[in-house]
């Protein structure tokens, strides 16, 4: 599979198990799984040719690791970033003191008056590392990285998550809890 058959069918699996079943034709429970046999059944009659191994290439080589398969292997989803009714059933977490989360410039007056909000998502996304945030932002536009004060929220009573690939999630971020770059 060459990389653009892996990330036109990354982009895919993305629509499919954190947005969109239907366009596989399939039915997420309510933590998000779904049958990898369904899956590939449903994405090949909805037009997208995937086999059982180009699956787990897919999932395998996943920068981000967008996914995960079950102990048994015999279900996959998302790791988060859905915006369809699901409860990944993570367990609140005490995040490290700081996180980062890359955004666009252009959002930038709209953080400073609301804070970062989930939007249509279940959670806000934030990173633990300055050079993650910046490849999540830098598909937005210009870049810029947010600091967030991630254990004082904490402490105030803010609760966080931590996906199974290392995103931490949280409800929103209020301005409160966010150090903004000087930017030159």
């Amino acid at each position: 599979m060459t990389n653009a058959e892996r990330t036109k069918k990354s982009k895919f699996l993305s629509l499919v198990l954190r947005h969109e079943p239907s366009a596989a034709g399939v039915i997420l429970d309510p933590s998000g799984w779904v049958d990898v046999e369904q899956l590939l059944a449903g994405c090949c009659s909805h037009g997208v040719s995937l086999t059982r191994a180009e699956l787990e290439e897919v999932v395998r080589s996943s920068d981000k690791q967008r996914f995960a398969f079950s102990e048994d292997g015999a279900r996959i989803r998302a790791n988060q970033g859905h915006s369809v009714a699901v409860d990944l059933q993570y367990e609140p977490a005490v995040p490290p003191d700081l996180l980062y989360h890359g955004t666009a410039t252009r959002f930038l007056d709209a953080i400073r008056a609301e804070g970062l909000k989930k939007m249509d998502r279940h959670h806000v996304h934030l990173s633990p590392d300055e050079k993650t945030a910046t490849a999540v932002g830098q598909r937005h536009g210009k870049v810029v990285v947010l600091t967030i004060l991630s254990s004082r929220m904490n402490t105030t009573g803010h609760t966080f998550y931590r996906s199974a690939n290392g995103v931490w999630l949280t409800e929103a971020v209020p301005v409160d809890f966010i150090q903004f770059p000087s930017l030159g």
